[in-house]
């Protein structure tokens, strides 16, 4: 009996403090942007300075429409309210982490990505994008300096019997000598996404760019190919391995400069002199 009692007594304190903390949250600054991943001309979705980002979709017909971002709703999400001119809006109910998250739309009960931003390959599909601008954001920025390349390679690979596809980022200073010899960084993305990520959400190469003409960093070539991360299989697992004599089976080699396959987990790196 007293340790129900007991219960009960710390269960309401700890809603009292959950409310109060809630209560006490500064206000939402009304100094929302449009965020930097949306498609050329289009206002929403936003951001505003302390990370909330606001939703705008117009579907007249629609019944229901979720924000999969935000911690709003019954299994989390913004959920959106209809407006009298058909379209839906929402903020998220409280600041989302910096940085880059992939999204979607549930519009009575069917998942679409969101018009008005561009998409990025993330979670095993193509998602919406929002960007939450970083405190360290200036390292990622476009800038007047000197820019390398980031360039599309195809290649066969023995041991997939596929082409595949790798993008190469050279810098600035890679044509001006061919003599010169650089190091190599193959890095690899993580699980759901696929060789479009580092260059697309993570701005590889404008970091690159970037930290080379502050002379932080001496350069050296990235190589961005599919991880294999997404076969049906766990980060980190094999598949089954293929009949004696077959495309991959033990003794294959891979493709000459093709980077080896690494499990998931962000950056999975390593240099080559």
């Amino acid at each position: 009996m007293k340790r129900s009692l007991i219960s009960s007594v710390l269960i309401f304190a700890l809603s009292g403090f959950l409310c109060l903390a809630q209560t006490n949250q500064p206000p939402i600054k009304e100094d929302f942007k449009p965020s930097t991943k949306n498609q050329p001309g289009q206002q929403y979705p936003m951001v505003n300075s302390q990370g909330y980002a606001r939703f705008r979709v117009v579907a007249p017909q629609a019944q229901s429409v979720v924000v999969s971002l935000g911690l709003g709703g019954t299994k989390g999400g913004t959920p959106l309210t209809k407006a009298d001119d058909g379209s839906w809006m929402g903020t998220t109910a409280g600041p989302l982490e910096e940085g880059f998250h992939y999204y979607h739309l549930t519009v009575d009960g069917g998942v679409f990505n969101d018009p008005g931003t561009n998409n990025y390959y993330g979670s095993t599909r193509w998602e919406s994008g929002i960007e939450i601008p970083a405190h360290d954001q200036d390292i990622y920025a476009l800038k007047n300096v000197p820019h390398g390349k980031v360039e599309q390679v195809l290649f066969w690979s023995p041991s997939t019997n596929t082409v595949r596809r790798a993008f190469v980022y050279t810098p600035p200073s890679y044509t001006k000598d061919v003599n010169v010899r650089y190091p190599v960084l193959y890095l690899q993305h993580g699980w759901g996404e696929d060789e479009t990520a580092w260059s697309n959400q993570g701005h590889a190469n404008l970091i690159m760019d970037n930290l080379i003409a502050e002379g932080k960093i001496k350069p050296f070539i990235i190589v961005m190919t599919y991880g294999m991360t997404n076969e049906g299989f766990r980060p980190g697992a094999r598949p089954a391995a293929p009949a004696p004599g077959a495309a991959g089976a033990p003794g294959a080699r891979p493709a000459a400069g093709a980077p080896a396959a690494r499990p998931a987990g962000g950056m999975a790196g390593m240099l080559n002199n």
